[in-house]
This record gives structure tokens, sequence and C-alpha cells, in this order.
């Protein structure tokens, strides 16, 4: 009986290896949404990392959040670096790359839960009155991530906090409107 548990145990867990092996060496997670104000409005929000509390999903997360900010106030160079309760973690953000008013690229790094190294970038296309705003996170997937996605969809986890950040990001530039 105890022998017949072990292989199954290792069936299983040879299983899981190999389900976790297939999955792809990167990811990307993509969200969208149209906002009623031009592209300058948006771009400022997302460009100064001082203003991402009126809109970060993650900032409403953990509101005692410690948060430390370096470099230029906003802008390439700017830095945020956060320490959080565990549904935000441990981090540090750095823009890297500015086209004003259209795209803004960051360099984010996780430290907890756990350690990844992706980049996020925000894209907006103005369209007469509305601005297309495009916010997007690809990274490597080490294995141990590759073993989580065999159990959890983190895109669509980690794609509802995009969308509420996209939600609230299209009410503060409304309301600057």
């Amino acid at each position: 009986m105890f022998q017949t548990i072990a292989v199954l145990v290792i069936v299983v867990i040879a299983v899981l290896l190999v389900m976790a092996a297939t999955k792809p060496d990167t990811f990307r997670i993509q969200r969208a949404t149209t906002v009623n104000a031009p592209p300058e409005e948006v771009f400022a929000l997302i460009n100064d990392f001082h203003r991402w509390g009126t809109w970060s999903p993650w900032e409403k997360k953990d509101p005692a959040m410690k948060r430390t900010f370096g470099g230029p106030p906003n802008g390439k160079g700017a830095i945020y670096e956060w320490e959080g309760n565990r549904d935000v973690g441990k981090g540090s953000m750095e823009i890297t790359d500015v086209t004003a008013p259209s795209k803004v690229t960051i360099k984010l790094d996780f430290v907890k839960p756990i350690t990844g190294h992706n980049t996020a970038e925000f894209t907006l296309n103005p369209h007469g009155e509305t601005t297309d705003v495009t916010w997007t996170m690809s990274g490597p997937t080490p294995f141990i991530s590759k073993l989580m996605q065999v159990f959890v969809d983190v895109d669509r986890m980690v794609g509802k906090d995009f969308e509420a950040g996209l939600a609230n990001l299209k009410t503060a530039a409304e309301k600057q409107g």
C-alpha cells in the first residue's frame, strides 16, 4: 500500500514538473482602455510616480505601504521603491525611457513575495478628444513561475489589477479635464 502511494505521488510530481516545463519562457500581460482626456493629461499621471497614488491599484491594497522616491521628480531616471503587506510585496520601479506624451517604459523589479525582473510599458495613442491607453508587462518566466502557472492563471490575476488601475487612471485623468 505504501509503495503504491509513493509511486502515485512521484507520478503526480513528475506530471506537474512536465506541465511546468511546457510553459513559455516569457510572459506578456496587456490591458487597454480609452480615456476621455488628451494624452498629455494621462501621460502626466503615469510619468510621475508621486501621482501613482491617485490611480495605482496596489496603492489601495496597502495604504500603510512604505514608499521611497529617488532620482528626478518625474521622467527618465525617476525611481519608486515600495514595501508593504503580502498583497503588494516589496520592489522598485525606474522609468527607463520616455517619449512624451505617448510612451513610458519602466524597469520593474520585485523582491517579495517572488523575485522578478520585468518591463512595464504604457502607450498612449490620441484619437480626437480621447486617448487609447495600453498597459503591458512582460518578462522572463523562471521555472518556479512556470510551476505556479500550472495552478494559477497569472494573466487573469494580474490583468484584474491592470483593469482596476486603468479604470482609476481614466477617472483621475477625466477629473483633471
